[in-house]
C-alpha cells in the first residue's frame, strides 16, 4: 500500500509571495514497510565527505538532495517513499533558491517539510542542511 497524503498542497498558494513550486502535505501516513531515518545530508560526497567547491545555495541544494535520493535507492526505495524533510538553512535569504531547487526532486511526492533558519551548521561554507525520512512500502 502506497502512503496516504493528508492535505496536499503546493507553496504557490501558501506562499504566493514568493517564487517556490514545492508539492508538500499537512501529513503522511505510512502503513508497515522500512524507515529509513537519513542524518542530516550536507553538500558532500557521500563516498569520502569531501566538500563540493561551490558555496551557491542552489549547487549545494542539488547536492544535498542527490545524496537524499541515492541513500533511498541503496535502502531499495524512491523518492516516492520520501515521507519527511527537515530544511536547516544559514540565512532567510536563501529560502527560495533552496526550496525551489529542493522542488525539483520532490515534484508530485507531497512530503511534509519544516524549514528552519540557523545561526550556523557544522562547517562554516555550508548553508544548506536537510535531514530526510523515507518509509518504503512492503512488498506484496
Amino acid at each position: 500500500m502506497t502512503h496516504q497524503r493528508i492535505r496536499p498542497f503546493n507553496t504557490k498558494q501558501t506562499y504566493p509571495e514568493q517564487c517556490l513550486d514545492n508539492d508538500l502535505c499537512q501529513a503522511v501516513v505510512t502503513f508497515g514497510g522500512k524507515t529509513v531515518w537519513m542524518r542530516g545530508q550536507c553538500p558532500q560526497n557521500l563516498d569520502d565527505a569531501k566538500n563540493i567547491e561551490n558555496l551557491d545555495p542552489a549547487a549545494q541544494t542539488h547536492k544535498v538532495m542527490q545524496n537524499i535520493r541515492q541513500l533511498i535507492t541503496e535502502a531499495g526505495g524512491e523518492m516516492s517513499h520520501l515521507v519527511k524533510l527537515v530544511v536547516y538553512i544559514t540565512d532567510i535569504r536563501y529560502r527560495e533558491t533552496v526550496y525551489q531547487t529542493m522542488g525539483n526532486y520532490i515534484k508530485g511526492v507531497h512530503p511534509v517539510c519544516t524549514g528552519l533558519v540557523v545561526q550556523a551548521l557544522a562547517r562554516p561554507e555550508w548553508v544548506v542542511e536537510i535531514d530526510a525520512t523515507a518509509v518504503i512500502p512492503d512488498m506484496d
